[in-house]
């Protein structure tokens, strides 16, 4: 365990930070979930720009890869469009 001040406090602050993340990966992993489940074209168009842009802030805050994001993007665009 910790010994040094400065130690206890980085280990508060990574806690923190984990959560705080874990909880954005999370609602965006649910927001495409619910993106899939569209069937009606019109709702999914709709629904995508603002799920793209959840992805993009977990790319720029490096929780997910930006390769990741790309391929998560094209994906559902993809899906969209077989609607």
């Amino acid at each position: 365990m910790a010994n040094h001040q400065s130690a206890k406090k980085r280990i508060r602050q990574s806690e923190k930070r984990r959560l705080h993340n874990r909880y954005y990966a999370v609602s965006t992993r649910n927001a495409i979930r619910k993106l899939r489940a569209k069937t009606d074209k019109k709702e999914a168009e709709e629904l995508y720009p603002s799920v793209s842009s959840m992805i993009d802030k977990l790319a720029k805050r490096n929780i997910i890869h930006k390769n990741k994001a790309a391929n998560l993007k094209s994906k559902l665009f993809k899906h969209i469009a077989s609607l």
